[in-house]
């Protein structure tokens, strides 16, 4: 269950990434709002993982579901660059995420 609640969260990092950079500075009622709600959600949510799962996986599983999430999101609906060196380094990176996980 904290590996579910695991990915979850992660995803989530991507939701308040997302709504960050929407809320222009927090300038923005909507983004905001959900930014906050998916940043508290996706603490909690790797602060429940972290009960059950060494810190040092945990978050690197985290901030790496979060940090490829982002950038595909970024690529795919707001016009950033999805060179294969971009694509490449991300897939570097999940790489390394589901090694820790397999090696956990």
């Amino acid at each position: 269950m904290a590996w579910i609640v695991l990915i979850i969260s992660g995803m989530l990092e991507t939701v308040w990434a997302i709504a960050l950079e929407r809320s222009a500075g927090f300038s923005r009622p909507l983004p905001t709002g959900i930014f906050a709600a998916a940043l508290v959600l996706s603490m909690a949510g790797l602060g429940y993982a972290l009960r059950s799962i060494p810190v040092g996986t945990g978050y690197v599983v985290w901030v790496g579901i979060g940090a490829v999430g982002t950038a595909l999101v970024g690529m795919i609906a707001l016009g950033e660059s999805a060179s294969l060196p971009r694509l490449l380094c991300l897939l570097l990176v999940v790489a390394g995420v589901v090694g820790l996980k397999v090696f956990h």
